[in-house]
């Protein structure tokens, strides 16, 4: 169960600056995150669009302790959206967010991350793309469903992100399939104690496919966010049942990951959308990577053995 040994390095400052520091890192990272700027990232956004894939993008950058530094991460997003529109994609690339990096724990943090989202909503919308609010711990999750609330009485199309592993999820599942919402599932990438969410592999999948069932039957727009065969496979199951086509519904995976399945998919006519992560403050996020999948850290760990 090294999962939740690499979720508390993720929050260490020690382990932060040793792994920062090991030679070998960026090249790893950079399967992950393939770039720290808006330049970066340009030509990885015109070849994945133009294999007819479409992308989710996360300026990377969760710790945030004062209003400045969410400033400037609505302004990074605001940058983003600026070259989208120069590109002409806004309709293939949407963006998603982390609350936290617009300052939700700062004080008075609700009302501020709302003030800093609202105007990266509004933007998107502009180039005709939206914007997904991402999940965090469970700690943070009533103001991020409350904020979403808020967006979405003038942007309806502004998404949200549930996590299969936590007790309250099905309930949250019902309420947003009801009301049309766009949902993204995933199976939680987070140190959760047991009191809120399942801590067996087993037990988070079959709330995942339970939670998968009601989106699917529901009013909304489901996001499948799985890198698991089966899981997708029972996707395409429930989709198909629920007589949905196959642009009422999309699969979504991380940039790094699986990449021929990326293409497979989108061969056969599905909605494939690739979450691609940019910026300098990439601690966190490559951590959460390699606890979500054993194969991630035995990369990591081959790479340090061969090049460090």
């Amino acid at each position: 169960m090294l999962g939740p040994v690499i979720l508390a390095a993720s929050r260490s400052d020690r382990m932060r600056r040793l792994i920062s520091a090991a030679p070998v890192t960026k090249q790893v990272v950079d399967r992950f995150i393939p770039g720290e700027t808006v330049a970066d990232i340009v030509p990885i956004i015109k070849d994945l669009t133009g294999r007819g894939l479409e992308l989710t993008m996360d300026v990377v950058g969760e710790d945030i302790t004062t209003p400045e530094q969410a400033t400037a991460a609505r302004d990074a997003y605001l940058e983003l959206i600026d070259h989208l529109k120069d590109l002409g994609l806004g309709e293939r690339v949407e963006m998603s967010v982390k609350l936290s990096m617009f300052g939700q724990a700062l004080e008075g943090g609700h009302e501020l991350a709302l003030a800093n989202v609202r105007p990266v909503v509004e933007a998107a919308a502009a180039i005709g793309t939206t914007v997904t609010l991402d999940a965090e711990d469970h700690t943070t999750l009533d103001s991020m469903f409350a904020i979403h609330e808020e967006l979405r009485k003038d942007f309806p199309q502004t998404g949200c992100v549930i996590q299969a592993y936590l007790f309250r999820t099905e309930a949250d599942a019902r309420r947003l399939a009801e009301s049309g919402s766009r949902v993204r599932l995933v199976k939680g990438a987070y140190k959760e104690p047991a009191e809120v969410a399942y801590q067996q592999k087993h037990e988070i999948d079959k709330a995942y496919v339970r939670i998968l069932r009601t989106l699917m039957e529901g009013e909304g727009y489901p996001m499948i966010g799985s890198h698991d065969p089966r899981l997708i496979a029972i996707a395409q199951e429930l989709a198909h049942k629920a007589g949905r086509k196959l642009d009422e519904y999309e699969f979504q995976m991380l940039y790094g990951i699986r990449g021929e399945e990326h293409l497979r998919l989108a061969a056969e006519g599905h909605r494939m959308r690739v979450y691609t992560a940019y910026g300098t403050d990439w601690y966190g996020y490559f951590m959460r990577r390699l606890a979500e999948k054993p194969a991630n850290l035995r990369f990591f760990l081959r790479s340090m053995v061969s090049k460090g």
